[in-house]
């Protein structure tokens, strides 16, 4: 997201500055690393999103949205494929963890949270899907507040009126502004929603594009003050491993992405009951969205599956 604002607001230059702003963790356990600093080829980042940051105190934390930001050979698209919280894995042993059969959502847990959680959890997806990541990122959503608010808050199109199970704030049909509160409110709600779900994931895409729309909007170039502070705001809520990569490097590789080339995937599966919890399940093992993802060719992919792809 910081390395996105920068890119938006036309300044990739300034990220150096801000590379200290940014906490460092090796995120990623070796066997889910690519071994390649390379960034002319596709590149594969992890996103994982907690309300909570790097604090692994409360044993029962677990990450709320997981999502791999998977950028094609070419640099002229950006896919962010949301990994259904529920899916039903084998989580394999680390951090004192035995190893078995648990949602995914779980692996952030049993790793203890923070760097370790993350990096159960990035073990879990590669040998899940084959897929090694370039880097990635740890956000802390509760911290996000600050960043849509001091852009002044996002312009959210609600589908289906929901009611929040958190503040029971009703969210009525249309576009609106929503301030940082609002908005993560709402895209962390799925009960009563048509989708359930897979609803949730499509509103968490649809924030992340809203952030960078409003980015674009505001004039950070013309008010230094603010572009700092927005900046700083984003770095304070993340945690990232760059694979050893300076972020300036990252940005300049991501500079040819339009403005317009965000798509939301949804990774073909289905709910199931397995005794008396609820689970998710892969279709047909994915569908081969991993193997296009692995391959270079989701753009293809997305092309024949429609079904699970939503342009942003």
């Amino acid at each position: 997201m910081l390395l996105a604002v920068l890119a938006v607001v036309g300044m990739r230059t300034l990220a150096h500055r801000y590379e200290r702003a940014v906490s460092r963790e090796e995120l990623l356990a070796p066997d889910a690393r690519q071994p390649r600093t390379d960034l002319d080829e596709g590149l594969n980042y992890l996103l994982v999103g907690t309300d909570r940051q790097t604090d692994s105190s409360r044993p029962d934390q677990r990450s709320d949205t997981i999502l791999i930001v998977h950028v094609p050979p070419g640099k002229r698209q950006a896919y962010l494929i949301s990994i259904p919280r529920d899916l039903l894995v084998a989580i394999p042993p680390g951090n004192g963890y035995p190893g078995g059969q648990d949602k995914i959502n779980a692996a952030y847990e049993h790793g203890g949270g923070g760097h370790s959680g993350s990096q159960l959890l990035s073990t879990t997806l590669t040998r899940l899907t084959g897929i090694r990541f370039d880097g990635a990122a740890l956000v802390d959503f509760a911290g996000f507040k600050q960043v849509i608010d001091l852009l002044g808050g996002i312009r959210m199109c609600v589908d289906t009126e929901v009611r929040s199970v958190h503040t029971g704030n009703v969210f009525g049909p249309g576009c609106q502004r929503m301030n940082g509160a609002q908005a993560l409110d709402y895209v962390r709600q799925r009960y009563d929603l048509p989708g359930g779900d897979y609803d949730r994931q499509r509103h968490q895409q649809q924030l992340l594009r809203a952030v960078l729309d409003r980015a674009g909007q505001t004039d950070l170039r013309g008010d230094p003050v603010k572009l700092d502070r927005v900046l700083r705001a984003v770095g304070g809520s993340l945690t990232v491993d760059t694979n050893g990569v300076p972020l300036q490097e990252v940005a300049t590789a991501l500079r040819s992405l339009p403005a317009d080339a965000m798509r939301g995937v949804q990774v073909p599966s289905y709910p199931q009951m397995i005794g008396t919890v609820s689970y998710v399940v892969l279709d047909n093992g994915g569908s081969g969205l991993f193997d296009a993802v692995r391959a270079g060719s989701v753009p293809d992919w997305a092309t024949a599956h429609p079904r699970w792809v939503t342009r942003l």
